[in-house]
C-alpha cells in the first residue's frame, strides 16, 4: 500500500496508525485487552468509524464490541518461513475486496 518505513507491531502501544498515500491505516492488537471497557477507553469506536483500513489481532479479546469484520484474514504457520492464508468474507464489502484480490476465482473463502 505504499507504506515504506517500518512496521511495528502494535503489541504494547495496542495500536499503530500508518497515513498511507491511498489510505489511512490503522494496525491494532488486542491480545492485552482484559474488558472492551478499554475500548470505549480509548477512543477506538471514533477510529472504526472513520474511513480507511483497520487491521485487528486478536479480535477475539475485543469481540463484544468490536464491528463485524468485513474481511477475515487467517493466518497459519506451515514451517518457518512459509504461510498459509484463509480469506473470508463476512460482509458485501469484504465479498467485493475478496473478489478484487481473487479475480472470478473465488466467491467468499479462499486458501
Amino acid at each position: 500500500m505504499g507504506e515504506t518505513g517500518r512496521i511495528k507491531s502494535p503489541t504494547y502501544a495496542v495500536v499503530e496508525p500508518y497515513e498511507l498515500p491511498t489510505a489511512n491505516v490503522w494496525h491494532f492488537d488486542f491480545y492485552r485487552f482484559a474488558d472492551p471497557r478499554e475500548w470505549e477507553d480509548a477512543g477506538f469506536r471514533d477510529i472504526f468509524a472513520s474511513p480507511g483500513l483497520k487491521l485487528a489481532e486478536w479480535p477475539e479479546k475485543a469481540e463484544p464490541v468490536l464491528p463485524v469484520a468485513d474481511l477475515d484474514i487467517a493466518l497459519v504457520a506451515e514451517s518457518e518461513t512459509q504461510r498459509q492464508a484463509t480469506l473470508t468474507a463476512r460482509t458485501p464489502t469484504g465479498a467485493a475486496l475478496l473478489q478484487a484480490v481473487l479475480g472470478n476465482q473465488g466467491t467468499g473463502e479462499s486458501p
